[in-house]
């Protein structure tokens, strides 16, 4: 197994890709922590995968409070080891037009989807530079790089991400860290069934309908992308979006 040993953090991972990116990682070999604020959620979905023979933590973690994510930390290395992989996947949405828009729920999208980036790689980062080998591996998104009515707070913060992820790419290069980021097109995860229907005003299969391939993307795909930028195989990657969208942004 290509990651066996290897001991890794996912970060809104209860459900949908986070789950299936941890599923992933458990069937590779790695040890895994699930990080989510729906503590029920991460608790359940970790006892699945220790019964697959992995080290496995479930904690609700507020990923954009430092005090949150440094106390999740501590427990990892207690129950688990040293980080070696992050998957920074946590993250809302916001469906409003724009100048319905709050300055609260703008904050509110920024906090949890681009200020998490910096507190919890601030975090794993000494465990990686230490050891001269790590991945950090962000969640962005395709709204992000086509742009998407009534998704302007969403789609901000997620090129925000993107950016983080070349920036830090170039300042990490030199010591065995890879930073790479996977903008996911249109998925079908509990998320969008419960928040993007109604944010939409259409059914996600009229949607799906509309696109290149006809169909959603499943949580599975976006693992696979995720799972493979953690191997030594993607060892010389780095800075890179690997678009797993179905066709509907091309670079």
């Amino acid at each position: 197994m290509p990651l066996a040993g290897r001991n890794v953090i996912v970060t809104g991972a209860a459900s949908g890709i986070g789950l299936a990116t941890a599923q992933r990682f458990a069937r590779e070999g790695a040890n895994v922590a699930i990080w989510d604020l729906n503590e029920e959620g991460a608790q359940r979905s970790a006892a699945e995968l220790q019964a697959s023979g992995v080290k496995a933590i479930g904690s609700r973690v507020d990923v954009s409070n430092r005090k949150s994510v440094d106390a999740a930390v501590e427990q990892f290395h207690a129950k688990i080891g040293q980080v070696s992989v992050l998957v920074n996947n946590a993250g809302i949405t916001l469906f409003q037009p724009f100048m319905e828009t709050t300055e609260e729920q703008w904050d509110r999208v920024m906090l949890i989807n681009l200020k998490s980036m910096l507190v919890c790689t601030q975090a794993v980062l000494p465990d990686m530079l230490a050891a001269k080998w790590g991945r950090i591996i962000n969640v962005s998104s395709s709204s992000a790089q086509t742009g998407s009515a009534r998704m302007t707070a969403y789609a901000a913060s997620k090129g925000g991400v993107i950016g983080f992820t070349k920036s830090l790419a170039q300042e990490l290069a030199a010591t065995g860290i890879t930073v790479n980021n996977v903008p996911p097109g249109f998925v079908d995860t509990p998320m969008l069934r419960n928040e993007g229907v109604a944010g939409l005003g259409v059914s996600v299969d009229a949607v799906a309908a509309r696109s290149p391939m006809g169909r959603p993307g499943r949580p599975e795909n976006m693992a696979a992308a995720i799972v493979f930028l953690a191997t030594d195989d993607a060892d010389y990657i780095t800075g890179h979006t690997l678009n797993v969208n179905g066709g509907r942004y091309s670079s």
